[in-house]
């Protein structure tokens, strides 16, 4: 019998209970990619019905992006401390009284305020979801299980985008935010019933009962129980911050995030304001969305395609592949097009390969960081990460509307964000998952 409640999942073929928690972890990124693009679904709308300019929309679409990066360092490190299922639980209630809230808001200072709340929720979500989904799953299952976990979110945004289409015909914007918080609380339950603490989680926290409540989490997925736990190292200090800016981590910590807020630049300006593009060109609010849905379904294949591409070659070097790639398909995005069918088939390739380079990151996160910081490590690198992306969409709108530049020069300057990411990707070293 195995000492090490990990190496019980590592070793043990992947069962179905699993893929259930597995499928959880996906349909909760794709639960985010709703509520992240919930806003941009919206835009035309909201722009609409206030008379607000693009700089200030712009300020209104960073909002989430702010409170997703503030919540991913803060709820993250909550992971790590008080357990992965909690968390998620907590992020959820926090998600859907912010969706809630939304469809209250009678200015765009309260729809900022309600956005920030729920992406405080959104942020400290994608950290655990990510910690789980590596936790959970077998040596052989786990590269499979990160892939499908990060197109989740696409296919979320897709599906989501759909219905928000769909919705939208309604004239009225806050059903999109509507939509969102019935689909949250949805989950809670689900959540709270099919996904066990992880077991690696009682391994580094040590609570008194730790062999007791790692062996409960593995009979709740139908794996074999561990006899006894590896001893503490003596004098181990307890997990902190602290832990990813210390010699060994702090080169791996620095560069995933400044890579990946490089990358977000690029990704959340064409998420963010293709709508917005799509409707001035004299498109309806549903037909702008669709044009989204396309930018998504492009990221849900590309995306699965790009788990192949790991497997075969790795993570660093496809990554860089896909970063460089998304430079020029949202540079090439900024010609514009001559119909409907057009803007979809740019926005198609500026998903495929910008979400490709997203799974990447994701996987580096897990393989960067150890077990015992690796919700932290996520969470600082996807929270520094995207408080400085939540510039993307302002800064897109000041070009737009102070420097008065065109579509082309916008996205050649937005696309450069992918590339400067290509180039911190270069210095990375990553190490074997634990």
């Amino acid at each position: 019998m195995l000492h090490d409640p990990r190496e019980v999942i590592r070793q043990s073929p992947m069962g179905t209970r699993q893929w259930i928690a597995v499928a959880l972890m996906i349909a909760l990124n794709a639960l985010d990619g709703f509520d992240v693009l919930s806003s941009a679904f919206a835009a035309p709308g909201i722009s609409k019905e206030w008379g607000i300019g693009r700089d200030a929309l712009g300020v209104v679409l960073s909002m989430e992006l702010i409170g997703m990066g503030f919540g991913s360092i803060l709820l993250g490190g909550a992971a790590d401390r008080f357990g992965r299922r909690p968390t998620v639980l907590g992020c959820l209630v926090v998600m859907a009284i912010g969706m809630g809230l939304a469809t209250t808001a009678a200015n765009p200072y309260t729809l900022g305020l309600w956005r920030l709340l729920t992406g405080l929720g959104i942020g400290g979500m994608l950290a655990a979801i990510n910690a789980v989904t590596a936790e959970i799953c077998s040596n052989k299952g786990r590269s499979l299980a990160m892939s499908l976990m990060v197109i989740g979110y696409p296919i979320g945004a897709t599906v989501g985008g759909t219905i928000a289409a769909l919705l939208l015909k309604s004239g009225d914007w806050r059903v999109v935010f509507e939509f969102g918080a019935i689909a949250t609380l949805v989950f809670i339950p689900l959540v709270y019933f099919l996904v066990p603490e992880t077991p690696a989680w009682f391994l580094v926290s040590r609570p008194a009962d730790a062999l007791a409540r790692a062996n409960r989490s593995l009979a709740a997925l139908r794996l074999p129980t561990a006899q006894a736990l590896p001893p503490v190292e003596p004098g181990a200090p307890r997990a902190s911050l602290l832990d990813i800016l210390r010699p060994g981590l702090v080169g791996t910590t620095l560069l995933l995030t400044l890579g990946y807020a490089l990358h977000c630049i690029t990704f959340y300006y064409i998420l963010k304001w293709s709508p917005k593009i799509v409707a001035d060109f004299g498109y309806t609010q549903p037909q702008a969305a669709s044009v989204l849905v396309w930018a998504n379904i492009g990221g849900a294949i590309g995306g699965g395609m790009f788990g192949f591409l790991m497997h075969r070659f790795g993570i660093k070097w496809p990554t860089i592949a896909m970063l460089v790639a998304g430079t020029v398909a949202v540079s090439l995005f900024g010609l514009g097009a001559q119909s409907l069918a057009g803007w979809r088939l740019a926005v198609f390739f500026t998903g495929f390969t910008t979400n490709a380079a997203i799974v990447g990151f994701y996987s580096a996160f897990a393989h960067g960081f150890p077990a015992k910081v690796r919700a932290t490590g996520t969470g600082f690198a996807i929270g520094a990460g995207r408080i400085g992306a939540a510039g993307s969409p302002i800064l897109a709108g000041e070009l737009f509307h102070t420097a008065g530049l065109p579509l082309l020069t916008v996205s050649v300057i937005m696309a450069l964000g992918s590339l400067g990411a290509a180039a911190t990707l270069l210095a990375l070293r990553l190490r074997a998952a634990d």
